[in-house]
């Protein structure tokens, strides 16, 4: 993976970024910060954008001189057992 770089985790119809990556980006990005297992002990920050408009979002990131590495799915999730099969790609500045 791209040291430094905020993950784009793709699930499903959106891409997740968690723990640091996640408050970054929401900062960055005007995106509400959430969280997984909210009030429990393993909470963990979380935001999230649609797939279909990751393009601008990725774009404003390396604009403002972030690294972005983005984790896709290659499967369909309702038809893989177990975990879904993932490729990891790493987005320049000839994205934005």
């Amino acid at each position: 993976m791209l040291p430094g770089a905020i993950l784009f985790f793709r699930l499903g119809d959106f891409y997740e970024m968690f723990n640091e990556d996640a408050v970054t980006a929401s900062r960055e990005l005007g995106l509400t910060l959430d969280q997984r297992n909210k009030g429990e002990p393993d909470e963990v920050p979380m935001a999230g954008v649609p797939h279909h408009a990751a393009h601008n979002y990725l774009a404003k990131l390396i604009a403002r001189g972030h690294k972005v590495a983005i984790c896709e799915q290659l499967g369909d999730p309702a038809k893989c057992k177990g975990i879904v099969p993932r490729r990891w790609s790493a987005c320049h500045r000839g994205l934005a």
